[in-house]
């Protein structure tokens, strides 16, 4: 095709290409909340500008290599969502950076996190002393989770009623009908516990998509089929 008719007609392939990747994807590739769409969204742009500006590559070249790799980034992130264990290895896992007020070092020096790093978050959280941190989870997008101490948490009605109790990390129990017995066994919360409280719901782990010991010991239970609408 002629030159000047090829170069209006690349960057219309691309655009519509990025846009089906992401229409497919989800609005998380938007945020690039794990490695793997980190790396797919700046690889898929880098291609994508190839075919839409270079007319010296073969039109399918760049073409055939953006369905490629669209196809397995969307492979990965379906496996990164239905099997847990294998989406730590795919989008990698938070990572515990201040555990019961104490800094990890251990933690700090794998993930390449510095002590200024980790002031710098909590200042952006206005958190100026580290005292105040009860535990600080550094999240799989790079984000900072902080969880404050009891006494330096903001009272709020609830807690007037509950001043005697002490706050905890939220604990993980079931995630998508599967127990996370790794969590059960560091925790005071064990199986039998887990099953007492499912039993009283009359409820079974197969129903369950994800539960959860909050930061009070109670129990969040979300159901794989919610009476809820799904749409706006």
């Amino acid at each position: 095709m002629p030159g000047s008719v090829e170069i209006i007609f690349r960057p219309f392939i691309a655009f519509i290409l990025l846009w089906v990747f992401v229409h497919l994807l989800g609005k998380q590739t938007i945020a690039q909340r794990t490695y793997h769409l980190y790396i797919a969204s700046i690889t898929m742009g880098t291609i994508a500008g190839n075919l839409a500006f270079n007319i010296k590559i073969n039109f399918l070249y760049p073409l055939i290599a953006i369905i490629i790799l669209g196809s397995v980034v969307f492979i990965l992130n379906h496996v990164a969502v239905r099997n847990p264990r294998f989406g730590k290895w795919i989008a990698g896992k938070p990572v515990a950076l201040i555990q019961k007020g104490q800094i990890l070092e251990e933690s700090m020096q794998r993930m390449g996190y510095s002590l200024d790093s980790l002031k710098q978050a909590l200042r952006g959280k206005d958190i100026f002393n580290l005292e105040e941190v009860e535990c600080a989870i550094l999240e799989i997008n790079g984000s900072l989770s902080v969880l404050k101490k009891t006494q330096y948490q903001n009272t709020t009605k609830q807690d007037l009623a509950l001043l005697s109790s002490s706050g905890t990390v939220p604990i993980e129990m079931v995630y998508d009908g599967k127990i996370l017995y790794e969590n059960l066994s560091k925790q005071t919360y064990d199986d039998e516990w887990l099953m007492a409280e499912l039993k009283k719901r009359n409820l079974s782990v197969f129903d369950i998509s994800y539960a959860v010991v909050g930061t009070k010991g109670n129990l969040y239970i979300d159901l794989f089929r919610d009476q809820i609408n799904a749409r706006p």
